[in-house]
């Protein structure tokens, strides 16, 4: 098993323990953060995970213990202890939106990241479109621009989510690029305030002039729903490619498994699944 660590106990360090609780593969040796009243503390106490409030100090205190830590913090945060455990020898998880290195979409180059040490898991809107934004770029001769619009719940986004929006934007849009054949490319996040909460939903589009092939984009898209599902059961394509005026457009939906939030939260589950997913390769590939 990978010996892991966890910073960062608001909804995304939440949700990820709980699937690295779950997975046959990882051991979760410390969960930090910095505030003892957090709910993500007590739920870590309940499971016997030993915690600490001292945040990035207990990470390195305690280096020795684990092989990898999961950075779930703010991407100011997350680029801060990055220049910390560097030194140390320790790999890095980040599912913040920091924008450093190697960028993974299990889906796309799974492989090409096990052997990093440093890994940037996009952004929950990322790792939801940015895929089947690659299948545009692949169906389509030269392809200029192409748009993501990715909404979740209000109820699941964290004030860290809220304070990296202008970070989310420019990750997922470098992601696009480094995926996707494409020359220009637009990210818009909505912070759907509806109750009960909403499932999270993304949608990609072009412009209808683009020299799209609908027959190989039909048959890319799902195989490609298909290939995610293997990690993020709740992740399903609602509405296939289509011509709707003067756009190509197609919407998927997330659903999460309510290990942390309710089934709504799949912007949890869409990034939680994709870093297990990496720490797990990792682990096979060690063993």
């Amino acid at each position: 098993m990978l010996s892991v660590a966890i910073i960062g106990t608001g909804n995304v360090g939440c949700d990820l323990l709980l699937k690295v609780i779950a997975s046959p593969g990882l051991r979760c040796e410390l969960f930090a953060g910095r505030r003892s009243g957090s709910p993500g503390i007590a739920l870590a106490e309940q499971h016997g995970i030993p915690t600490s409030t001292d945040g990035i100090d207990a990470i390195v205190a305690a280096a020795g213990s684990f092989d990898l830590v999961f950075d779930a913090t703010s991407a100011a945060d997350a680029r801060r202890h990055w220049a910390i455990l560097e030194p140390l020898g320790l790999s890095m998880v980040d599912l913040t939106p920091a924008n450093l290195g190697q960028l993974c979409v299990p889906a796309l180059n799974l492989e090409a990241c096990i052997g990093e040490r440093y890994v940037g898991m996009v952004t929950c809107g990322g790792q939801a479109a940015v895929p089947m934004a690659t299948c545009f770029g692949q169906a389509t001769v030269g392809l200029e621009y192409l748009e993501i619009v990715s909404a979740s719940a209000a109820l699941s986004v964290g004030p860290a989510t809220r304070a990296n929006m202008d970070e989310y934007v420019v990750t997922t849009e470098r992601a696009t690029h480094e995926f996707c054949d494409v020359q220009t490319n637009k990210t818009m996040l909505v912070i759907n305030p509806a109750e009960p909460g909403t499932v999270m939903r993304n949608t990609i589009a072009v412009a209808a002039t683009e020299a799209v092939d609908m027959e190989a984009l039909q048959s890319l898209t799902a195989a490609m729903e298909k290939r995610i599902r293997a990690y993020v059961p709740g992740y399903r394509i609602v509405m296939p490619p289509v011509v709707a005026g003067d756009r190509i457009l197609m919407t998927i939906e997330v659903e999460g498994r309510g290990d942390w939030l309710p089934a709504y939260a799949g912007n949890l589950d869409i990034i939680t699944c994709a870093a297990v997913t990496l720490a797990e390769a990792k682990a096979g590939a060690i063993a």
